[in-house]
């Protein structure tokens, strides 16, 4: 059975596994951050930035998605859906989210893929994303932010979830001026 902890605990729950994992990371405690564009200082502060995080299901509710794609790409759910051979996807709400990955809206973090023991939910990647250098992401919560390298996310931390990423790819907006 899954244990569940006080969203006050689980920043803690996360630290500690990365440490025991021999990870090092850069922690930072800032303000509540909802948005891309309220996570903006913080990006520059760290020297990284955070991917969008979008925790998706299908219409049934029984298959769930963790998407990363870079912070200026937009979702179209079409796109990813046919890359995945699945229906529609959409958000999946806040309550699953917790279920799953013990965090609340504003908070959504790869990093929860530990508390999903079980493997319900899927990583998808944007493929630009594989090579990152760095990468940020919350703990789990919407209070701090840390930078870690891309080879250890990629790598020790996924393989210590048993999650394996699904690469996606998605493109980027182009505008003709």
């Amino acid at each position: 059975m899954k244990e569940v902890r006080p969203i006050d605990q689980v920043e803690n729950t996360v630290l500690n596994a990365l440490g025991h994992l021999g990870i090092s990371y850069r922690l930072m405690h800032h303000e509540p951050a909802m948005t891309m564009d309220d996570l903006a200082a913080v990006d520059r502060e760290l020297g990284a930035d955070h991917p969008k995080n979008l925790f998706l299901c299908n219409r049934q509710q029984t298959t769930f998605y963790l998407l990363l794609l870079a912070g200026h790409k937009a979702f179209r759910t079409a796109s990813v859906s046919k890359q995945l051979g699945v229906a529609r996807l959409s958000f999946a709400g806040p309550e699953l989210l917790w279920k799953h990955l013990q965090t609340k809206p504003g908070g959504i973090s790869p990093l929860g893929l530990m508390f999903d023991a079980v493997n319900h939910v899927q990583l998808l990647v944007d493929r630009d994303l594989q090579n990152s250098e760095k990468l940020s992401f919350h703990p789990c919560v919407n209070t701090a932010s840390l930078v870690m390298a891309g080879r250890d996310f990629f790598g020790s931390f996924l393989q210590s979830t048993g999650h394996t990423p699904t690469w996606v790819t998605i493109e980027s907006d182009v505008s003709i001026t």
